[in-house]
């Protein structure tokens, strides 16, 4: 599914406009009660991956949504190598989320909040471009900052608020 022109006149969308559709993600997981977390994976101007947070829907601790966008990434090219495909994310991947990115060998990644407790860009270590993996991708941080980490911490301080309000069980 096309989600713009881009491909028709050639000209790529600026980053924000994708950063968007990943905080899109992030809100449908939000919905559901999940940390919220989404990610999309572009390919040539159109989104063939998209995920989000589903590891309390989905009882499953791999089920983060940069997961959840490589497989339906590769269920819709048919290939387990992504690349050619952009990855966008509203927070810095984790370890076992860039793991997966290298694996798939993602062209590139932009994402929006950097994460100062499990990062594995660049906040606590670095997976995605260390030397001695054999793929290298490029990276892009920062993008939507600001909006992308503000859901995360509007998020936390709400489920903060409700667990304080909890009466206490002697």
């Amino acid at each position: 599914m096309v989600l713009n022109n881009a491909s028709i006149s050639n000209t790529p969308l600026p980053d924000e406009f994708w950063m968007e559709e990943a905080l899109r993600a992030a809100a449908h997981a939000l919905e559901l009660g999940e940390i919220p977390i989404g990610a999309v994976v572009v390919h040539k101007g159109e989104v063939i991956g998209r995920g989000w947070n589903s590891n309390l829907t989905n009882t499953d601790p791999s089920a983060h949504a940069e997961i959840m966008a490589l497989r339906e990434a590769g269920k819709n090219i048919a290939n387990h190598r992504l690349g050619d495909c952009e990855m966008f994310v509203t927070i810095e991947p984790c370890a076992m989320c860039a793991g997966a990115l290298v694996h798939s060998r993602l062209a590139r990644l932009v994402y929006g909040a950097a994460d100062p407790k499990a990062g594995a860009v660049h906040s606590v270590m670095s997976v995605v471009n260390h030397p001695k993996l054999n793929h290298q991708m490029e990276v892009c941080e920062g993008v939507l900052a600001e909006k992308c980490s503000e859901l995360l911490q509007s998020f936390f301080k709400a489920r903060r608020t409700e667990k304080s309000a909890q009466p206490k069980n002697k």
